[in-house]
Parts: C-alpha cells; structure tokens; sequence
C-alpha cells in the first residue's frame, strides 16, 4: 500500500501486491479500491501483479473540492501507473471505472496498456440525448444528487440493499455484509466527490474513446443491470471498439464482481491467457 501526490497536491492511495503481468483495477462509484478484494486475491494466486487505488474523493484519497470529472480520472490513474513504473498493463474497471478506463487509453495512449476489460461500465453514454435515445433521463440523476444531499448514509444503505447488487429481485438471496461493506466504502468517500461524480459518470459522452482504442477489451455486462442499462451500454463499447469482445450475462446485477466473483474471475483470467 502507498499514496502518490498529484500535480494538482491530491494524494491518491493505493495498493499493489505481487509481481508479474500488472492487473490495475479501477473501482465504480462511491465505493474504493477494496471492492476488488476478491479478484486481487485471485489474480495474486494466478501470478499476476494487482494494482487498485481509491479514487480522489473517494475511500482513502484526499477529499479535495474539485477535480471530479474524468480529465482528473484519467490523469490520476496515469499518475498512478507512471509513479510505479508499470507496463504491460490489463486494466480492468467497474461502472465508472470503466469510463475511467476508457478515458485514461484514449487520453494516455496505450504505449503500457496490453489489454482492458469493461465489467457494468457507464461507456459509451448513460444520459439520454437526441443521439443516444436509450439513455436514461437526466432526472434520473438529478434525483440522486438529490437523495445524497438529504441523507448520504440511508441512500447509501438503499443502494445495495436492492438494484445495485440485485437483491430486490424476487428469490435473491440478500446478503448483509455485502451491503454493510458497500455503505463502509462509500461513507469513507467525500460527499462533494460523490455529488460531483454523478455528473461525471452520467453526462460524459465516450463515444470518441472507443473509437481510439486499439488493444484488446472485453466488455462485460449483463441484460439484468438495473444501474447501467444493458441495451445503451455494453453492446454499442464494444461496436465502437477495435477489437472489442462482447460478454453477455443474462441475469446478474450490476454488482457482478462480487456477487459472482468466481464466474467473472474465470471470464477475466481466460480473457487474460488468451
């Protein structure tokens, strides 16, 4: 674990286990670089070097005022990558981490990137436009910048309660600590991150990101996503990539990596070897 300090004085905390290949992860929002728990274990046990940070504002990195939109993003997760001198990379991001992903390789270039995967992620645009019809209307989001400025902590507890990881299905099979660890991660957050953030993951258009990049991605999402909408989401990444690969799951949540760790984790490491 350590912490790098930005161009702009943000501190940026991380962690990064093992050696070999480098897996970077990038968390989705409100949580922090400790939801992907799982899979850097499991990558750690396959060889691989893990890399996660906390983004600015969120987890253990500085609560700064500004800077939450996916120009800063980028420019953190490339100063992460550069301060630990990594090449070779596989990135892997999760909801807005997926836009921070896409966001980094178009911006940065892919000279230390090998490949990428896109778990849920919010590309190529979640706002609904004249030219994105099957996005969701920005009321959708002004009501949850809403719902976090009256009570952070009950919107936070709803969340994972129901459509985040699926558990207002009917027979879903609803897990506490799950939803505890999700309220814990999000709550070390900033609110100000988070409220800003909102805007970011929803209202940045990534359409010319794809378009620029060349290595390998799997996209990954599933038909039953109740935060990011399949249909305006994993299909139309991985049309606008070079060498996009498309992975369906048919009833999953948005919450995938740890509700289904093993089934995603082999879908990765296979993906990975190939």
């Amino acid at each position: 674990m350590g912490m790098i300090t930005t161009s702009d004085g943000t501190e940026i905390f991380y962690k990064d286990w093992g050696s070999g290949q480098p897996i970077v992860f990038s968390h989705g929002w409100p949580l922090s670089a400790d939801d992907w728990d799982n899979q850097m274990l499991f990558f750690l046990q396959q060889g691989y070097r893990v890399v996660a940070h906390d983004r600015r504002g969120h987890g253990r990195s500085t609560q700064t005022g500004d800077g939450h939109d996916m120009d800063h993003y980028a420019d953190d997760l490339a100063a992460v990558v550069e301060h630990l001198d990594l090449h070779d990379c596989i990135h892997v991001g999760h909801s807005t981490g997926g836009g921070e992903v896409t966001h980094y390789l178009a911006r940065h270039g892919e000279a230390r990137a090998a490949k990428a995967a896109l778990l849920c992620a919010v590309p190529p645009l979640m706002l609904k436009t004249d030219a994105n019809p099957d996005g969701l209307p920005k009321e959708v989001f002004d009501d949850l910048q809403a719902q976090l400025a009256a009570n952070r902590s009950e919107f936070y507890r709803a969340l994972p309660s129901g459509p985040f990881y699926g558990f207002n299905r009917p027979g879903a099979e609803s897990s506490e600590a799950v939803i505890q660890n999700w309220w814990r991660q999000g709550m070390m957050g900033g609110a100000k991150a988070h409220y800003d953030g909102i805007v970011a993951f929803s209202q940045t258009d990534f359409t010319e990101d794809l378009k620029q990049i060349g290595i390998p991605v799997l996209v990954v999402h599933s038909e039953d996503d109740q935060i990011v909408p399949y249909v305006a989401s994993g299909p139309r990444s991985a049309e606008l990539l070079k060498s996009g690969i498309l992975k369906t799951y048919k009833d999953l949540p948005h919450g995938l990596p740890t509700t289904h760790a093993d089934v995603v984790n082999a879908d990765l490491l296979e993906f990975f070897q190939s």
